[in-house]
């Protein structure tokens, strides 16, 4: 793990809501930290790289602007679970991807532009794969907003 200075575990501890939407927002988020909205951009980008993020950005309702999530799993082989998750992944639909103690061992999230275009992206990894993919479309929708602290 990569050694976070109190800058770093400061931008992870308070950069997890209410972002500022303005003309210049990296400056404006920055001032609390004392560095510049360059320096915070490119902190941001280190921790992205040295995959202490996995990911910085909004959090939207894709339906509301007519796009489709799903959550989706899929059982890969043992011994093609690396080649699978390779060939998962390689989708940009695909926004997050987990491995599982159970016969589904494989649950990733797709997000898309249109409602069909989660049928396409499962075609696709079905093709890619060969392998079944079992999509959990979403019943109802729950707010829980769940933010992390960094330790010292």
């Amino acid at each position: 793990m990569p050694e976070l200075d109190a800058v770093d575990r400061l931008i992870i501890d308070k950069l997890q809501g209410d972002f500022p939407i303005c003309d210049e927002p990296y400056a404006a988020a920055a001032k609390q930290f004392g560095i510049s909205g360059d320096e915070l951009m490119a902190r941001l980008q280190r921790l992205l790289d040295d995959k202490v993020l996995t990911r910085f950005g909004p959090m939207v309702q894709i339906e509301r602007m007519g796009g489709a999530f799903v959550l989706a799993a899929l059982q890969a082989p043992e011994a093609r679970y690396d080649e699978v998750v390779a060939l998962v992944n390689a989708l940009p639909q695909v926004a997050h991807n987990y491995r599982r103690e159970h016969a589904l061992n494989m649950w990733f999230v797709l997000a898309t532009e249109t409602p069909q275009g989660i049928a396409d992206a499962i075609a696709t990894i079905e093709t890619d794969t060969g392998l079944q993919v079992f999509a959990f479309p979403k019943e109802r929708e729950y707010f829980v907003e769940m933010k992390l602290e960094t330790r010292v």
